[in-house]
């Protein structure tokens, strides 16, 4: 008897972590987990969500499949159900990126929950019938309060988190130690904050048991960051296979690019060090270009370019589709986050080499998490492949 695959639900809310629902989905498909017995007998799911129609005309930066080939046949046993956030440039990126993800023969529900158009018990109300009925359910965030919430009427045996960033580091240390979960930027914040984390405890805690391998449950966890699985966890790493196949590679330039990092708008960093660093590394090493992050403010990436003379540029789709579609510099530096362990992976073998500037504990504010030292330094630390540069780039002499 042939297999049925499993009907799969993937709650996303950004741009990152809809592309390795994309990673997660090729490698599965490479490998048949995607098909088990479970749904054999039952014969093909019906269709969880249906799907959002196709917006006319076609999206930049689409896939290229091999020999512009058809969609997969049985491309339709993911669902994805994007969730917005408010901000323009992740909405525009995620559009983006979910144009690609049709292209390839996946269905993709759009979900406002946030803002005057939607709220998150609206998207519990419209969700909750196909989560519980989902064989398996795919999350980006698990420290998302929303996501935490649609998880509470999940009746699946199997859950699999995809990369959100370096976040995922933090989710497994929490998880291990039976902590409840908190992104590491966070601080302890007022009363008020902690009346509201007390009436949502039981959603939170709900949220970490479902996440926790135990009593027959899977947990996978599909990453590029250096982790070590939990006992009973499944770990696959996310080498970019579906990233490589589809773009590149790309053309090289002389110069050096930059990558922002949104540090100084979750309060981890000071504005003027920050801009020295940058004004520093862009005469160090001749950076042409500066990637700014989705999150970056206009006022902030104004005043780099006026200090630096730098061509800011806010990509379109990720980071690493823009690095593998090309041209990109010789040299990639970032500061500690996600593409320090993600890039490695997307331009092996194009020549690229990335490296990775060090936040001295210094440019942290008073703000700033206990953890921040510690965490920015692990992430750093891990980082395969890469180039180690000193915390404090000095300017070229002359």
């Amino acid at each position: 008897m042939v297999n049925s695959p499993v009907p799969t639900l993937a709650l996303v809310e950004s741009p990152v972590q809809l592309l390795n629902v994309l990673e997660w989905a090729h490698a599965h498909a490479h490998t048949d987990i995607a098909h088990t017995d479970a749904g054999a007998a039952a014969g093909a799911p019906a269709p969880l969500l249906s799907a959002v129609p196709r917006q006319p005309g076609s999206l930049p930066g689409r896939a290229r499949r091999p020999q512009d080939g058809p969609p997969r046949p049985d491309a339709g046993w993911l669902r994805v159900v994007v969730l917005p956030p408010t901000d323009p440039m992740s909405r525009g990126q995620l559009r983006r990126v979910a144009g690609i993800a049709r292209d390839e023969g996946h269905a993709v529900h759009w979900q406002e929950a946030r803002g005057g158009s939607g709220s998150p018990f609206g998207a519990l109300a419209a969700l909750a019938p196909a989560v519980r009925r989902a064989g398996r359910i795919v999350v980006g965030d698990p420290f998302s309060r929303l996501v935490q919430l649609l998880l509470v009427p999940a009746r699946t045996a199997e859950l699999t988190v995809v990369d959100d960033g370096t976040a995922t580091m933090e989710f497994i240390a929490q998880l291990g130690r039976g902590e409840r979960l908190r992104r590491w930027h966070r601080t302890g914040g007022g009363t008020l904050t902690r009346a509201r984390e007390l009436a949502y405890a039981p959603v939170s805690g709900t949220a970490r048991r479902r996440l926790t391998p135990r009593g027959g449950r899977v947990t996978e966890v599909f990453t590029s960051m250096p982790i070590t699985p939990l006992p009973g966890m499944r770990l696959r790493v996310n080498d970019f296979a579906w990233t490589r196949s589809r773009f590149g590679p790309p053309r090289l330039t002389k110069g050096t690019d930059l990558v922002g990092t949104s540090l100084v708008e979750t309060g981890v960093v000071d504005p003027a060090r920050y801009l020295d660093a940058v004004r520093a590394l862009t005469l160090e090493h001749g950076v042409t270009r500066y990637f700014a992050h989705r999150r970056e403010s206009p006022e902030k990436l104004r005043a780099l370019s006026e200090a630096t003379g730098l061509e800011i540029v806010r990509p379109d789709l990720p980071l690493e589709l823009i690095a593998r579609r090309g041209p990109v510099g010789r040299t990639i530096v970032s500061f500690p986050s996600t593409v320090v362990h993600t890039l490695p992976y997307a331009l092996t073998g194009t020549g690229v080499t990335v490296a990775v500037c060090d936040i001295d504990p210094a440019w942290l504010t008073t703000a700033a998490s206990p953890r921040a030292r510690s965490f920015l330094a692990g992430v750093t630390e891990t980082a395969r492949d890469v180039r180690r540069l000193p915390a404090q780039a000095a300017p070229a002499a002359g």
